[in-house]
């Protein structure tokens, strides 16, 4: 493991508002500089009232202005969503603001409903035109030529990396044509993460991008003094996304001392199962947990996540696995 990263999608706590949703994920990127963090990336979502990051580029320049030397960046655009020459513009905007330390990750879903997705202006058309879009996309941020009738002002020249992230095969069939770098989203998707990081690095093709591939792999993270509040402190998460797949998401719950009087024992079992990919526990149970994902799948890159409705026991929890996960790299 060459890096250790944090994903935060800047969840609204219950009784909390949006403003210190964005207020918190300034603190925690402060903390994660602080602790070793390499990345800070911020997630594109619609139409959740739970998750304050939907504007994600404004967000990576908020946050890349209150930082100095983490690279901040995107977990993904979801390109699909967006023109290729728009999201060249801002992040060409954003690099040219903070050098060398912006990313731009790129998805291919929605990040929401298909209602959502109309109401976005997405062009629904069936067929999929994601590899063209990204393509499209790096041309933008390289060196076109002046006869180029259409060029990226600010973005031309700037070489912002580009990331594919993806949760099945398909994200990393294009990654290893690309030759790019590949983020796969383990932290809510697991079933295909062997084979996808199989494939991806035995297809990948080298690249001006890359010389060999470069594999990122995320896990959800809960740490606190013991075990047991840790899976309290969990229980937010696992209550939040029982809601999100039953169709009625909102903001972060409160945690809860017996999630099964909350959540029916059949989805509790599919949100267990879809979160599996994570350590929880105290420090010595997750420096074991976290060993145990980085034996297995021998990411170069191992991203954490993870929701908490108290802001301080959040701090407190990547303080506690950016401690671990120096030990780890170092080891």
């Amino acid at each position: 493991m060459q890096h250790f990263s944090l994903l935060d999608l800047s969840p609204v706590s219950e009784g909390k508002t949006t403003a210190d949703a964005l207020a918190n994920s300034v603190a925690l990127a402060q903390t994660a500089e602080t602790e070793g963090y390499h990345r800070y990336w911020l997630a594109e979502h619609h139409n959740m009232p739970g998750i304050a990051s939907a504007a994600t580029s404004i967000v990576i320049g908020h946050i890349a202005a209150a930082t100095t030397s983490i690279r901040v960046g995107a977990g993904g655009i979801m390109l699909p969503n967006h023109a290729p020459l728009i999201i060249a513009e801002q992040f060409g905007t954003l690099a040219t603001l903070y050098p060398d330390r912006i990313d731009l990750g790129l998805g291919r879903a929605p990040g929401t409903d298909m209602q959502t997705a109309r109401a976005l202006r997405r062009h629904m058309a069936p067929e999929d035109s994601f590899p063209a879009d990204v393509q499209e996309l790096i041309d933008y941020l390289g060196d076109m030529p002046e006869s180029a009738p259409v060029r990226a002002f600010p973005g031309l020249g700037t070489h912002v990396p580009v990331w594919i992230l993806g949760s099945s095969l398909y994200g990393a069939q294009l990654a290893a044509h690309f030759g790019l770098p590949y983020a796969f989203a383990s932290h809510f998707a697991p079933d295909m993460l062997s084979q996808a990081l199989q494939v991806y690095r035995e297809t990948f093709r080298p690249s001006a991008f890359l010389r060999r591939p470069y594999a990122m792999m995320a896990a959800g993270v809960c740490a606190a003094n013991t075990d047991d509040e840790a899976q309290y402190l969990r229980s937010s998460q696992v209550l939040a996304f029982a809601r999100l797949r039953s169709g009625t998401p909102g903001k972060l719950p409160r945690p809860v001392k017996d999630i099964s009087a909350q959540v029916p024992a059949p989805v509790l079992a599919q949100v267990g199962h879809a979160l599996s990919v994570s350590a929880t526990g105290s420090p010595a149970t997750v420096k074991a947990q976290l060993a145990a994902l980085i034996d297995t799948y021998q990411p170069d890159e191992l991203m954490v996540t993870g929701m908490i409705h108290d802001h301080a026991a959040r701090l407190r929890s990547f303080a506690i696995a950016g401690e671990v996960l120096r030990g780890l790299q170092q080891a």
